[in-house]
């Protein structure tokens, strides 16, 4: 394996595919939350923004549902 290769003589192209595979969004996290994904992210060697998705995708697939209870008064 060499140490430095040379890709400027390459005739690469995109990937026509790529902008369909992620969409960027800004959402407003509790820092709480963003923490516990750091940490997590330290003992797993993932991005914390890539264990967001893999847990909010588990919860597309799995149509999980949020618990939601109003209080009244």
């Amino acid at each position: 394996m060499r140490k430095e290769y040379d890709f400027s003589k390459m005739k690469g192209r995109k990937n026509p595919y790529a902008k369909d595979l992620k969409t960027q969004v800004t959402i407003r996290l509790d820092k709480d939350t963003v923490e516990y994904f750091k940490e997590l992210a330290q003992r797993t060697g993932m991005s914390y923004q890539n264990l967001i998705n893999l847990y909010l995708r588990d919860c597309a697939e799995k149509k999980k549902a949020p618990s939601v209870k109003w209080c009244t008064n």
